[in-house]
Formats: C-alpha cells, structure tokens, sequence
C-alpha cells in the first residue's frame, strides 16, 4: 500500500547492523474502536486516502481502479496474510504467521519492514491518525472478496500483439503504434504474475554461443547494479535499505565476497559513480524522495562515513505512488539527471487549471509539466552538480522513467518508462527513449505523441502535436526497469563485435495484460548510434503459464570482464550471460 509519510529521522549504518525502527501501535487505538461514529467517519476519509495515494497498486473494492502491482485488499481484515489467490506474495510475508486486524495493520503500516523483515512493501505510514483511516476503510471492505483477476484474465488468452510462447532468442519486435487498438479494446485485466519455484523443465534461452549461470544467490530483492571502474559490482537492495558490494572471482564467473557497503537507507535504487571516467571519488545513491552521495576511494567495500546530503527532497509529494529514482551524470560531469516517477496512474485527481493560470505555470515549469500532487513528479530533473540546490524540469509527461541511461558513444540521455494502465492488453505500450532538453512525452494527456487519453479527454487541447515520439516502444505493461548499453569488446567472455553499441532492456513483467508479457531481457538494436525502433528476444525462458513465473528481471550492468549481469528481485539471484569464445 502505498499513502503519504512525513520525513523520518533515519539512522546510517555503515558498520554493524542498525537497529530495526520501533514498532508502535496508533495512540489511541483502542478508544477508536470503542466509538463506532468516529471509526465511520474514519472510514470514510479512509476510503478517499486509499483513492488518492494507494490506487496505483492496489484495489479494494469493485470499479475502484485499483493496479495490480500490490494484491486486492478487499476483504483483507480478519484473515491470515499472504492469501489473496494468484498473487505472488514474498516469502518473508507468506511464513509471518499473522491475521490482519486493527493492531496487526497498525504495526505494518507503520514499519512494514519492521514487522516483517523481508517483505517487499517498503513505504510506511508515518501519521498515526493516517493508518486510522485506511485501517478504519479496511474493516469496512471485509465483505468484499478478493479479486483473482479480472475476465480477461480468468478466461486465458488473448489475441493481442505478443504471446509468452512464442518468445526465442532472435525474435524480432517492432511495435507499429500508428495500428495500436482503441482505448478499452479489451478489458484491463489484473493479472499479477504468481511467482513459484523453478520447474524442474523450465531452462532460460540465450542466443547460440551464449551461457548463463549464477554470479550471486541469497541476494534480497537485488534492483539496480553498477560496475565500479576497479570490477566491483555495487547493487541496491530497495527494500532491505541497502548497497551490496560484490567482487567477482579470478575468472568473473561468480561473487567471491559479498559486502554491505551502507544501510539504513531509504528506498534506494539508483546508483552513480561521480565524477564520470575511470577515477571517481563520490558514489551518489538516489534515495525515494533525495539524493546522497558517499565518498568513494577504489576498492572501497565499506562505507567510511556518514552519507552527504545532496539534494534534501525531490518532490513536494514525493514518498508515494512510484517509488524508484534513478540519477545520471552528464559525460562532463556539470549536470546531474534525476529521475522522478508519478504519484499516480494517470493523474485523474489532478486539479483543473485555466489556461492562464497553465501557460504561467508552464512558464515556471516547463512545457507539460504536472501539478498539484504530481509537481516535480513525471519528469526528469535536472541540477548543476557546482550547486544542486535548485531543480529544472529537464524533461515532463515520462510516467514513470524508472531507468536513466547515456549512450557512451553520443552522449544522449535515454530514459526506460512504465507507460499508464487500464485502458486494455495492448495499451499503453512501455519504452525507452531519447530525451531531449524541453522535450514533452505525452502524460497524463496523450501517449505515443498524438493518441489523447480518454480519461483526460479535450483538457489540453493546447498540447495536442506536441508530445514526443517515443524511439523504442515495447509491447504493453512489459515493464522495463532498466537499460545498459553494450560498449566493451575487452574481456574473456566479451560479447560478438555486432552486439558493440547495441542496449540490453531488462523487462520485469506484466500485471495489467490478460496474456503475459515481459520477464526476459531485450536487444534494443542500434544503427550508426541510431535507435531502429526494433527490439529482438536476447534471454528468455521465465515465464511457465499465462499467471505464474519463477523469475522477475529487474538491473543490467556490463561485468568488467565484458559478461552481461542481470539482477533477479523475484528469486534473489543475480545472473551472468556470457560468451564463449
């Protein structure tokens, strides 16, 4: 669930192990449920908590529009945790032994982390008057069943415009948005994959020539990996608060020690070496809602002090609803790019403004930039890394641009977006792209430059042919979380000449498709530093029906020994493709 949360005073570890947060029950609890009125009233106000902060991923009662990232917790209160049917629940929450009523609820808002080490809800409620309400909505929707999915979902497939079965190594994708299907041409199916053990038969494909093994297990919910310029890989553990240091063996096959290199932190993900080149002195870490830097000599495996504060706070509403931030540096090192995801699925609560009050808010802003809960959300900032104090909208209309990457040949800011939800299989379709300097995507308003959202339907008018084409779009909520160009021909398991220049797009997999799509890895195919607009099947092998997978990709780094790393948050692994020569 996700709902807002006041700042809290964190404790870094960057030596032996930090004290789990304090659980506490909401004062008063008890002299709450002893007023019946009172806890009405809070369920009302509940209701319209969960409506505006926790709807992106999850639902509750019937036609809320809640995603299906997180599980339906319509009648959630009085049964045991982890039982919603067909979603994939973590391990930690499944063996926690616990019923969901007033107290329990309170304690898991309040430190999810806390009272369940291990679960991948990471985002607290701070407000103990705020838990009251959405507990308070909870046990007014016991009656509801949970969903299992939606019709499309219970009934298979789908004609649409990908089938899981038909993935291979080499398969070649073009998404040809001038023939997408209409908004609704099929229902918006919940359909969260149900992650399950590997089966015996199921194998991951890679093209000939190619191998994968194991580089890391017993990894907890690894995102975002970078290689430091000494070999190092450095990996962000979001929800456990960590960075991970793994050094490879001699031969690179595998993580030969493992060290958590800094904790207590709050949500990281994205991670940069500073300054860019062979020789940085700063690892800058982009937590939920700022950005620290830590000082950084090569072959540091430990953080030797506190975390530097860079940027205080990212957005004004920024610790719910997309959560991952990614940063990157300009190759000259004058400009730092910060990623910063939507606080919600398409913004339909975002107050109207008239066009005055638009054009001076644009003047400020930038072209197509959001606001009221969505301010400095769905965009790519932009600080001078001299003085960081003041953002720029570098870019606005990115829902949520989970990846920043430059393309070391040309320099080119490229972004890896989750596009929006519910408007049907094949809509809206995910990419990476460009991104230019004033350059307006497309959201909430319109998609795939000209298409308009019929939830927002003649609002802007004014920004009609001015959003942006994509240069590569994926096939619909494949989710892609990452993207690493491929730009060394050194190394023992250095891959063919014709991959140099190529990107590598990591695909976690969908939830809001009937038919499922995703978990794998894509060859984004580049011509003279161009995108072409096609994609091909590079690893494969994940998904084992149309609702379960024992594998959700996540992170992608080139190993210095030119190796392929892929992180893996559904089995805590982190996987290793290379080349035999």
């Amino acid at each position: 669930m996700r709902a807002p949360s006041r700042p809290a005073e964190r404790r870094y570890t960057v030596s032996g192990h930090a004290a789990s947060p304090g659980l506490r029950c909401a004062a008063g609890l008890a002299a709450w449920l002893a007023l019946p009125a009172a806890w009405s009233d809070n369920a009302a106000a509940g209701r319209e908590l969960f409506r505006q902060q926790c709807t992106l991923c999850h639902g509750a009662e019937p036609g809320d529009g809640g995603g299906g990232q997180g599980p339906r917790l319509g009648g959630l209160y009085g049964r045991p945790a982890a039982q919603s049917p067909g979603f994939g629940y973590s391990n930690a929450l499944r063996s926690a032994g616990i019923t969901w009523d007033a107290r329990t609820l309170d304690r898991f808002l309040a430190s999810p982390t806390g009272t369940v080490p291990g679960t991948a809800m990471a985002m607290s409620v701070a407000r103990a008057d705020d838990r009251l309400k959405l507990i308070a909505y909870l046990e007014s929707q016991q009656q509801q069943a949970p969903a299992s999915g939606s019709p499309a979902a219970r009934a298979g497939r789908h004609a649409g415009l990908a089938d899981w079965r038909t993935d291979a190594p080499g398969r070649l994708h073009r998404i040809d948005i001038a023939t997408l299907p209409p908004p609704y041409a099929s229902p918006s199916a919940t359909n969260s994959p149900r992650l399950v053990r590997k089966p015996r038969f199921a194998r991951l494909q890679v093209p000939r020539g190619f191998k994968v093994g194991v580089f890391a297990g017993m990894v907890p919910g690894p995102r975002a990996l970078r290689t430091a310029p000494n070999g190092d890989v450095f990996v962000s553990e979001t929800h456990a608060g960590r960075i991970v240091v793994l050094r490879p063996s001699s031969d690179g096959t595998r993580a030969a020690q493992e060290s958590v290199y800094a904790q207590g932190l709050g949500g990281p993900f994205g991670l940069a070496f500073y300054p860019p080149g062979d020789h940085p002195e700063w690892l800058y870490v982009a937590e939920t809602n700022r950005i620290v830097r830590f000082h950084y000599a090569a072959g540091d495996q430990l953080a030797q002090q506190e975390p530097e504060v860079v940027v205080p706070k990212l957005s004004p509403n920024g610790t719910y609803g997309h959560s991952t931030r990614d940063l990157a540096f300009s190759p000259d090192g004058r400009r730092m790019y910060v990623s910063v995801g939507s606080a919600s699925n398409v913004a339909q609560d975002m107050p109207r403004k008239m066009p005055g009050e638009i054009r001076d808010w644009e003047d400020r802003h930038g072209l197509g930039a959001a606001w009221g809960n969505e301010e400095y959300r769905a965009d790519v900032l932009v600080y001078d890394t001299a003085a960081p104090q003041q953002a720029r909208v570098y870019a606005s209309g990115l829902r949520n641009c989970v990846s920043l990457t430059v393309e070391p040949t040309s320099g080119d800011l490229w972004c890896t977006t989750n596009e929006r939800d519910a408007l049907g299989d094949d809509l809206v379709p995910d990419y990476s792209t460009r991104v230019v300097d004033g350059g307006f995507y497309g959201w909430p308003w319109y998609y795939m430059g000209r298409y308009e959202d019929p939830r927002h339907r003649d609002e802007r008018p004014d920004l009609a042919g001015k959003a942006l084409v994509p240069d590569v779009p994926y096939q619909a909520h494949s989710a892609p979380l990452s993207l690493v160009f491929y730009d060394t021909s050194a190394g023992a398991s250095a891959f063919p000449r014709e991959y140099l220049g190529d990107g590598f797009a990591v695909l976690h997999g969908s939830w809001n498709r009937s038919v499922r799509t995703g978990h794998k890895v894509v060859r984004v195919r580049m011509k003279d530093g161009l995108p072409t607009g096609e994609y091909e099947d590079f690893l494969v092998g994940f998904i084992v029906d149309d609702h379960s997978a024992w594998g959700r990709p996540v992170g992608a780094t080139v190993a210095s020994d030119g190796s392929l790393l892929i992180s893996d948050d559904g089995a805590d692994l982190i996987y290793r493709i290379s080349y035999r020569r």
